[in-house]
């Protein structure tokens, strides 16, 4: 019997030998190739993933929002249904109104700072010095610890009788500030913590992102007499809209929904001066001992609707900006 794959090539020289594949074996590679089974096959893990890990999740915070849920019935899977109760409940709730204030400020108040931060550690760092890898490797050590230990930290620090930033302040003759206990200043102790959690985050995108662009830009604005303000603002600035962008609504969806490093400096208070939508479906769902999913749930989804409008707005954005 003789094997017709292996034949030797006319044109090659002795030591070489050219395997040729049979036509049926051709054939049946393309028939695969082109078969719609593979292509769902290489699909699979990722739409498993999704419906694992984002779709059925979502479908059940919705059921948790429009049944009854207390803790017997979530064991017994008898809630009674209840359709839009919930949202009527939470949005003519007391409670409703200022925890959207707060996180309205929350969100606003730690992106514009945590970006403009970012983004001019990013611009000093894109000069190269000696030690400049070291001092940005350093500025990542906020991301990499844990919440619950940078929460306690900054609970430290922000101690009214000795904690480290009053003891600063009353070096300067500035009297003892009530950080995490005074209504006035709670508000203003977190914002701090989550600006410095998230700085790590927008100068590392930043960054990348002036990486991109070219750097022959810079020395021709110099050579016409363009100073580094001038660099920033007609090269560097509008180059990195697209990545700014980006940043902003990651960050915009990762401040939405902050309730860690909160609920460990101050868990929502004093008198709920630090209650946004979060926090307060956090507390509602696991904070009072007496969990009620369902409200809890239907704050959660409230968050899911504003955090999908603006992300909705992104696109349409960046959509209209590649069209123009």
């Amino acid at each position: 019997m003789s094997f017709p794959t292996l034949r030797e090539h006319p044109r090659a020289s002795d030591d070489t030998v050219a395997v040729t594949v049979p036509a049926a074996g051709r054939r049946r590679r393309a028939r695969l190739e082109g078969s719609p089974w593979v292509a769902a096959a290489f699909a699979a893990p990722l739409v498993i993933y999704l419906i694992v890990f984002y779709l059925w999740p979502l479908v059940r915070s919705i059921d948790l929002s429009i049944h009854d849920y207390t803790v017997r019935a979530f064991v017994q899977g008898d809630a009674a249904f209840v359709g839009l109760d919930n949202y009527v409940a939470v949005i003519s709730s007391p409670t409703f109104a200022p925890a959207l204030a707060n996180t309205a400020i929350f969100v606003v108040v730690s992106l514009v700072f945590q970006y403009a931060i970012g983004l001019g550690l990013a611009v000093f760092f894109r000069s190269h010095f000696p030690l400049s890898g070291l001092l940005r490797g350093l500025f990542l050590v906020p991301w990499l610890l844990p919440l619950i230990v940078s929460g306690s930290t900054w609970s430290w620090m922000l101690n009214s009788d000795n904690g480290i930033i009053n003891s600063v302040l009353g070096a300067f003759g500035i009297g003892q500030i009530n950080w995490l206990t005074s209504p006035d200043t709670a508000m203003t102790a977190v914002i701090i913590a989550n600006i410095w959690l998230g700085i790590p985050f927008n100068l590392v995108i930043l960054y990348s992102g002036l990486q991109n662009i070219p750097i022959d830009l810079y020395e021709a604005a110099s050579l016409d007499g363009a100073g580094p303000w001038r660099q920033f603002w007609s090269i560097t600035f509008p180059l990195l809209r697209p990545v700014s962008a980006i940043t902003l609504l990651l960050g915009l969806v990762y401040t939405l929904k902050v309730v860690d490093i909160i609920w460990i400096m101050t868990r929502g208070g004093p008198a709920d001066a630090t209650t946004t939508l979060a926090i307060w479906s956090y507390r509602e769902a696991f904070g009072t001992g007496q969990p009620d999913l369902s409200p809890a749930a239907a704050v959660g989804n409230v968050l899911i609707v504003i955090a999908l409008v603006f992300g909705l707005v992104y696109l349409r954005a960046q959509r209209r900006q590649e069209n123009s």
